[in-house]
């Protein structure tokens, strides 16, 4: 199995995650399409530095020709007066308040143009030149970040409007994570315990401790300590990116090495490089008997009971459940009461796209209630494989525990696609992807 180990000794932020993948191989010239395919004003300048004595990659974004500034220096040019400021720097509610302090991306608080509501944001994902798993990644690391800023300040999610966290530089900060670990071309992506480092930052709310508090509740369930540093090492974008991408926290698993990246925070300590490390490579033989036991995960269930519906729209609410983030979507016959038949309808989800599926089910059925409930689910690792079939490449979804595969089956819309293309029953690619995947394990 090749993974990606994240060293998050000195915490980890979206330009410390790029950096380091391009540290590590992935192409410059592949995220400069991104931004420039975006088209959202933003252009990127990569450098190598030295962060106490360790040669680092660093990215920048830069829109209207400013580069991102450390928090601490933001507050030192704009003094530390504002009122009306968010949690962590990245939202408001929509009523018109102003961001906290920019965190990463400080010089958009200029501009009303930079904040976007959270809709708005993922219809610009949506919409990006890249692959379908690039566009889900970057959407769940934005809605991610949304759920953490609602709950810290008891909101919405559509309530929340996106400053910084909504500027240029955030959204390419984000949709270039997703499209970069995708090009890495791992399979699983384990974390070292993240250090948050240590001190104060200053918002609306006063003086509060590091980290801050919409960064800590998108850590929950991570292992985070502090040591040595009295700064703000752990950014909210990249608690975002560890909650999404990182399958594991453990300390550095038995591997064959093939690459190590570097990225580079802004600011340079004595005595302590401010890098995050990536090491790509080959899982050895014992790590992976140990990584193929069933993952546990917490997910949100929600229900409804529909007995006036017609058939046709709940087939539609399926449709936009799936595309909203849902992870399955199914209904069951019941009888209801007064001897009526009915439909429940249910939703597996992440626990962060709960809030959004709630509303969704109100605004597109006729539910007048919603039951949710969290609970717990094994999941087996899987992993792809490719097969070239003689239309085209399918991949193959691998699963299994214990070292020993399981389950095998080819991927649907691979399978669709070229059947379409190609003019040939969509049962003959599947069977075709089979033989061939087969012929591969068993020469």
């Amino acid at each position: 199995m090749r993974l990606a180990y994240l060293d998050c000794f000195s915490g980890i932020s979206g330009d410390m995650f790029l950096g380091a993948l391009l540290d590590a191989g992935v192409s410059f010239a592949l995220f400069e399409k991104t931004v420039t395919d975006l088209n959202i004003g933003a252009t990127l300048e990569r450098s190598k530095v030295v962060r106490s004595g360790i040669s680092a990659t660093k990215l920048d974004v830069v829109v209207d020709g400013e580069k991102d500034m450390p928090r601490e220096e933001y507050w030192e040019r704009r003094g530390a007066g504002d009122q009306g400021l968010g949690a962590s720097g990245q939202w408001s509610a929509a009523s018109g308040q102003t961001s906290e302090d920019e965190h990463n991306h400080p010089h958009k608080h200029r501009s009303e143009e930079a904040g976007r509501h959270l809709s708005g944001i993922l219809n610009i994902i949506s919409a990006a030149a890249i692959s379908e798993h690039a566009i889900q990644i970057a959407s769940e690391i934005f809605l991610a970040l949304g759920a953490a800023e609602a709950k810290v300040h008891n909101t919405g999610l559509e309530n929340i409007h996106f400053h910084e966290m909504g500027a240029a530089d955030a959204i390419v900060d984000i949709v270039c994570a997703a499209v970069g670990a995708e090009a890495l071309g791992v399979e699983q992506f384990i974390c070292s315990p993240l250090n948050v480092g240590g001190g104060t930052v200053t918002c609306s709310h006063g003086v509060m401790p590091v980290p801050a508090p919409a960064t800590l509740e998108l850590l929950k369930g991570a292992p985070i300590y502090s040591a040595d540093i009295q700064k703000e090492l752990v950014t909210p974008t990249g608690a975002a990116i560890v909650k999404v991408l990182a399958s594991s926290f453990e300390p550095h698993p038995m591997m064959t090495i093939e690459s190590i990246g570097y990225g580079a925070g802004a600011r340079d300590f004595a005595g302590h490089p401010n890098v995050l490390r990536i090491t790509v490579g080959e899982l050895a033989e014992a790590s992976l008997a140990a990584s193929n036991l069933p993952q546990q995960e917490e997910i949100a269930i929600l229900e409804a009971n529909l007995d006036d519906l017609n058939p046709q729209l709940i087939g539609y609410v399926a449709e936009q459940a799936l595309a909203e983030g849902a992870l399955d979507v199914f209904t069951a016959p019941v009888q209801m009461k007064k001897n009526r038949p009915g439909t429940v309808l249910t939703i597996l989800a992440q626990p962060a796209h709960e809030e959004r599926l709630r509303a969704l089910l109100f605004r597109e059925s006729s539910t007048l209630g919603v039951r949710v409930r969290h609970e717990r689910r094994y999941v087996l690792p899987r992993h792809y494989e490719a097969v070239t079939t003689r239309w085209g490449e399918v991949r193959m979804k691998i699963a299994g525990e214990n070292g020993a595969i399981s389950h095998y089956a080819p991927e649907y819309e691979d399978c669709r696609r070229l059947a379409a293309e190609h003019h040939v029953p969509l049962k003959q690619v599947m069977q075709e992807a089979i033989r061939l995947y087969l012929e591969q394990q068993h020469g």
